[in-house]
């Protein structure tokens, strides 16, 4: 039995509910369960130095938790004078998989900077993250065609990520923080909406899993990608 209660390929209930920031080009909050993470999207005009006259457009990400997103205090990172390793780790991570469904010669030269600021966290935050993330560059990009600043949709495709693992001997989708604290086996995937594989991210936390559990864990993260997918296309409606 799980924690929550949940069958084992359950999904939390998923919300997303976009235009929750004045000034952003595209934002949303998104929540999966009792994880929530504030989504921005902001287009810069020019991109960056790297890129200066190659036609390429650049999305990246910057992610972040609020102090008390977690049952205890979290020094904020700009008090610390740097962000940790798994901070870096992570928002490199969301801007990869982001950048996968985007044609960034149809973007052009400019760059778009997707903030993730989880305001609570009960596993799975990375995840949401780019989740939403995604909402928000969607909404961006939609301004972008609309003021005729580029002429062809550059987003090619949905972006979806969410974990799942093997708890308590089981294979069970979409670990919040009770089930991912004990996993055996802990997996991140992040999937397009046509259920190509972006990136997979798995490793044995406290016990190996076989190629068998491992198939298992993939046919759980299509299924719920494309529960992920839905919850996108209908907040975008």
């Amino acid at each position: 039995m799980r924690p929550s209660g949940r069958n084992l390929s359950d999904m939390r209930p998923i919300s997303i509910e976009t235009g929750v920031m004045k000034h952003a080009e595209g934002s949303c909050l998104i929540r999966v369960g009792e994880t929530h993470v504030l989504c921005s999207a902001t287009i810069e005009d020019k991109a960056p130095p790297f890129l200066k006259n190659t036609g390429l457009g650049w999305v990246t990400a910057e992610y972040g938790m609020l102090p008390r997103a977690t049952n205890t205090r979290n020094r904020r990172e700009a008090a610390a004078g740097k962000q940790t390793g798994r901070t870096q780790e992570i928002q490199r991570l969301i801007g990869r998989a982001l950048r996968a469904g985007v044609d960034r010669q149809a973007l052009g030269e400019r760059q778009i900077v997707v903030d993730c600021d989880v305001i609570q966290a009960d596993g799975g935050t990375r995840c949401a993250s780019i989740t939403g993330g995604w909402v928000a560059l969607r909404l961006a990009v939609n301004r972008l065609l609309k003021t005729g600043a580029i002429i062809s949709d550059p987003i090619v495709d949905h972006v979806a990520a969410l974990s799942c693992g093997i708890y308590a001997g089981q294979a069970v989708l979409d670990l919040d923080y009770a089930e991912d604290s004990e996993a055996g086996t802990d997996g991140n995937f992040v999937l397009t909406g046509r259920g190509r594989l972006i990136e997979v991210q798995m490793s044995a936390e406290g016990a190996t899993f076989s190629r068998a559990e491992m198939g298992q864990l993939m046919d759980l993260a299509e299924a719920g990608a494309a529960q992920l997918v839905a919850a996108q296309q209908a907040a975008l409606a």
